[in-house]
């Protein structure tokens, strides 16, 4: 460990976020890391070039810039090793390339997110893989679904759109005494939050553009390996040739600087909220985990420690036909909250969540559900945007 990370080690969160992934003598004492665009590298001499021995060979490998995130990332996550790609869903699908093939059983949770689902269902089923779907709580009841040929189990904690919480040490523990890998989709808690090396999974997988971006403006997806599994994802995703971009691992580098302080308002503010929209007689349910209330809530306060920006709440409807025309009506009366999909930036998001895909997981049906990411304007007028919402869906 050289001394910076020795004195790092025991840092603040802030401090290591100001100061993991980048070391300023390196770069003539410039505070922030260079941009080095390039594809070419060029060697000394032939027999260099034979047996790569540079630090650098090629963009595909890295470069200084995108070394510095993953250092930052692994920093975070405790890992081995990360990779980057273009994207939060390519962050889920390379890991499952990487350690699946024909004749494997892949367990996948029922609440994951949907373009998952999708990749399973479509290109991991063509490839010869089986995807089994399991219930969310199920815990270490996992191990009745184990086969002898179950080779990966995914989780995602809390669950896309209706936020269910998984016991990932449980499924971890079940899962390793069949010999499966373990991955985790954390990009609603991120490593500040969660941990997920340290309860037991052996990928982390993290939607950059989300969080670390904040400002809606990147696409890029991260993958953190423990010591046991860095070599084989880090190989496969040199035979895939997929990387991230210089220009956009600076800009998530950058994001990373500040992302603990949104983090603490995005989360100051979701629960505000979130908490007002308990006290609504027109609002079914809340769906947030940091909320007592929640089923999954003290899975959430025994293995967390915060809450992001983003939950769901039921609008309440007198019958079910109502569902899509309430639901349109609130979204369309809303003008600080966007109509748009990702979360994670600046501003708030409001979208009516579609969960026709679920097979395991009970789908509400006490009325349409409405995910909101709140962002980081004043609660009072985004309570103000969701009143004139409620209004709207009343005189349906």
């Amino acid at each position: 460990m050289t001394e910076k990370k020795s004195k790092l080690a025991n840092a603040g969160i802030n401090t290591q976020l100001a100061h993991n992934g980048f070391t300023p003598k390196d770069y003539h004492g410039f505070i922030n890391p260079p941009v080095v665009h390039a594809s070419t590298v060029l060697f000394d001499n032939a027999r260099g070039m034979e047996t790569r021995a540079q630090p650098y060979t090629y963009a595909t490998r890295g470069t200084p810039t995108t070394d510095a995130l993953c250092e930052a990332i692994d920093e975070l996550e405790g890992s081995a090793g990360t990779i980057l790609v273009p994207s939060g869903l390519a962050a889920v699908t390379v890991p499952m390339l990487a350690f699946l093939s024909a004749g494997d059983h892949a367990l996948v949770v029922d609440s994951v997110y949907q373009p998952t689902r999708h990749f399973c269902d479509t290109m991991l089923k063509r490839l010869g893989v089986t995807v089994e779907y399991y219930d969310p709580a199920i815990g270490a009841g996992l191990a009745a679904l184990m086969k002898p040929n179950t080779r990966l189990v995914h989780t995602e904690s809390p669950g896309s759109n209706t936020f269910e919480m998984q016991d990932i040490k449980a499924i971890s523990d079940v899962a390793h005494r069949h010999g499966a890998v373990v991955t985790m989709d954390n990009t609603w808690a991120t490593p500040l939050y969660f941990k997920p090396l340290e309860h037991g999974v052996d990928i982390s997988i993290h939607a950059a553009t989300k969080y670390p971006s904040g400002h809606s403006d990147i696409l890029m997806g991260t993958v953190s390996a423990n010591a046991q599994h860095w070599e084989q994802l880090k190989q496969a995703n040199i035979t895939l040739g997929i990387c991230g971009s210089p220009d956009d691992s600076y800009q998530i580098l950058r994001g990373l600087r500040t992302m603990n302080l949104r983090l603490e308002r995005h989360q100051e503010s979701a629960l505000h909220i979130a908490r007002w929209l308990e006290q609504r007689e027109d609002v079914s349910r809340v769906l947030q985990p940091a909320l007592p209330s929640f089923p999954g809530h003290d899975l959430w306060k025994r293995d967390f420690t915060g809450a992001s920006g983003i939950f769901s709440f039921i609008l309440k409807v007198d019958s079910p036909d109502q569902f899509r025309a309430k639901a349109h009506a609130f979204l369309d009366a809303l003008s600080l909250f966007g109509l748009g999909w990702s979360w994670g930036g600046y501003s708030s998001l409001a979208v009516h969540v579609g969960l026709s895909d679920r097979t395991i997981t009970k789908v509400p049906e006490d009325g349409p559900v409405l995910r909101l990411q709140i962002g980081l304007e004043d609660t009072k007028d985004l309570i103000a945007d969701l009143g004139v919402g409620f209004d709207a869906a009343g005189s349906i």
